[in-house]
C-alpha cells in the first residue's frame, strides 16, 4: 500500500505526484502586461512617498510603477535595481504587507495597498526573461575586495563593487551560491530553480570571480585575507541554531528547521521526502511558519506551530500566520517546551507547559499539555558561529580596519534579505569611498 497522510511515523510519497508539483510551484504568478497596467493605474504616486520610506532599500516606488503604467518595465526594473539589485528575489520574499505596501496610503484609506511587490515582479521578471543585464562596470581600478559569503548581502556587496570597477573575489562555503534566497526560504515562494537564475544574471556584471566550497576559519583565515586584498567584506549569516533547552532534545525525530528547509529546496522529487504524521513546529518567525507550511504541502496530517509568548508578538507576519493557517497548520501561543517524549529513540511527543509574559519578563505556569509528534522541528533563532578569532554573538559593524559586514551576521540583522541587500550596498559603497571613490 503506499503512504498517505495517515500513514504513521516517518514516511515519504505521502500525496499523488500531481498534488506536489501543485503545493511547491508558484504561490502568486507573476503578472500579466494587463493585470500589471491595472495594478500601476491605482498608485497616487505620492510626493514624498511613504512606501519608499519603508523600503530597507529605498527603492523609487511611484516612479517605477508610473513607469509600468506608461510601458518601460524595463526601465522600472533599472529603477528597482538601481537600489535593490536583487529585486526580483525580494519581489517574492518581501514580508511587503508589513514594508512598504502596510505603508500606502491606499492601504490606510481603503485596506487594499497598490500590489508594490507583485509589480515589482513584473518589471524585473520582465527584463532578466529577456537575458539583460543593464549594468557595465567602470575602468578598472585596480583594487582587489573579498567577500567571503554569497547571500544576498555579498552578492549585493560584489555587484556594487564590480560595478564601481574593482576586481571581487566572492566565497561561499557551500556548493551554490545565494546563501538565503538558495537555502533558507520557503519552496514554493521562489520556485523553478530562480535563486541561481538570479545570480547567474547578477554575474553577468563581470569582474566577480566566484569561488565556492571556500569557508572562513578552514580554508582562509581573516589575517590572510585582510593581507592579501585592499579590503573584506564578511556576509557569513548565521550558522548555529538556539536549543529548546528541554529534556530529550536529542532523540530521533528533533531537527533544526533550517536544515530541513534546506533539504527541501534542494531536493527536485519533493515525493522523496520523508515527512512526520504529526510535526510540532516550536518557533514563531518565517522559519517556523515555512518549515510547517511545507510539512503540510508535503502530506503531514496535523502540524502544529507553538509559540512560548502571544500571536501579537511572533516575528512572522500575520500574512503569514494567515497563509498558515489556510493550509491547516494549527497555531499555539504561550506555551514553552519542557520535555520531548521518546520511544525506542525516537520523538512520540512534546510536552509544553503554559507561559505567562509579565513585566517580569517570561514565566513557566504549572499547567502542561502533551502533543503527539514522530517529528519536531527547532525554529527559535539562529546564532553566529564566528570564526577563529573573531568572538562575540555578532561582528560590530566594522570589527577592525579594512574589514566590513553586512546581513544577519552583523550588528541588527533582521533576517531579511532586503536588508541585507542594502547592508552589502552600503558596504561597497563605503568601500568605494575608502578607496578615495
Amino acid at each position: 500500500m503506499p503512504n498517505t497522510p495517515l500513514t504513521p511515523g516517518l514516511a515519504a510519497g505521502r500525496l499523488p505526484p500531481e498534488a506536489y508539483a501543485h503545493n511547491f510551484d508558484d504561490l502568486e504568478p507573476v503578472l500579466d502586461a494587463h493585470e500589471a497596467h491595472v495594478a500601476a493605474d491605482r498608485c497616487y504616486f505620492c510626493h514624498d512617498a511613504p512606501c519608499i520610506t519603508a523600503c530597507p532599500t529605498s527603492i523609487d516606488i511611484p516612479l517605477f510603477i508610473r513607469q509600468i503604467a506608461t510601458g518601460t518595465p524595463e526601465a522600472a526594473a533599472k529603477t528597482i535595481w538601481d537600489q535593490n539589485i536583487l529585486g526580483g528575489m525580494c519581489a517574492r520574499v518581501c514580508p511587503t504587507e508589513q514594508l512598504c505596501e502596510e505603508a500606502c496610503v491606499r492601504e490606510a484609506a481603503e485596506g487594499k495597498p497598490v500590489e508594490i511587490g507583485r509589480l515589482q515582479r513584473f518589471a524585473t521578471d520582465r527584463v532578466m526573461g529577456k537575458g539583460v543585464h543593464p549594468y557595465s562596470r567602470a575602468a578598472n581600478t585596480g583594487k582587489r575586495v573579498a567577500v567571503v559569503g554569497a547571500g544576498p548581502a555579498g552578492l549585493a556587496c560584489a555587484h556594487r563593487l564590480a560595478m564601481k570597477g574593482h576586481d571581487v573575489v566572492l566565497m561561499d562555503r557551500r556548493d551554490k551560491p545565494g546563501g538565503l534566497n538558495e537555502y533558507g526560504i520557503a519552496s514554493y515562494k521562489a520556485p523553478h530553480d530562480f535563486a541561481q537564475a538570479e545570480v547567474e544574471w547578477l554575474l553577468k556584471i563581470g569582474g566577480i570571480d566566484l569561488r565556492l566550497g571556500v569557508e572562513l576559519g578552514r580554508d582562509v583565515t581573516l589575517d590572510s585575507l585582510r593581507a592579501e586584498y585592499d579590503a573584506v567584506f564578511l556576509g557569513i549569516g548565521l550558522g548555529g541554531v538556539n536549543a529548546l533547552r528541554a529534556a530529550g532534545e536529542d532523540v530521533k525525530g528533533v531537527r533544526d528547521a533550517v536544515d530541513f528547509i534546506a533539504e527541501l529546496r534542494q531536493q527536485p522529487d519533493k515525493a522523496k521526502l520523508p515527512i512526520g504524521r504529526d510535526v510540532v513546529v516550536i518557533g514563531g518567525g518565517m522559519t517556523a511558519v515555512d518549515a510547517a507550511v511545507q510539512s503540510r504541502l508535503l502530506g503531514a496530517q496535523n502540524v502544529t506551530i507553538v509559540y512560548r509568548r502571544g500571536q501579537e508578538k511572533m516575528s512572522a507576519s500575520r500574512h503569514e500566520q494567515d497563509h498558515a493557517q489556510q493550509v491547516g497548520v494549527r497555531i499555539v501561543c504561550n506555551a514553552a517546551p519542557v520535555e520531548v517524549i521518546g520511544q525506542n529513540g525516537a520523538v512520540t511527543a512534546v510536552v509544553f507547559a503554559y507561559t505567562e509574559d509579565g513585566p517580569e519578563g517570561l514565566k513557566l505556569l504549572a499547567d502542561t499539555f502533551t502533543l503527539k509528534a514522530d517529528q519536531v522541528f527547532k525554529a527559535i533563532g539562529q546564532t553566529l558561529v564566528a570564526p577563529e578569532g573573531m568572538g562575540g554573538p555578532k561582528l560590530a559593524t566594522q570589527p577592525m580596519a579594512g574589514v566590513w559586514t553586512g546581513g544577519d551576521c552583523a550588528a541588527g540583522g533582521e533576517d531579511l534579505t532586503v536588508t541585507a541587500v542594502a547592508e552589502g550596498r552600503d558596504a561597497a559603497e563605503a568601500i568605494h569611498a575608502s578607496f578615495g571613490g
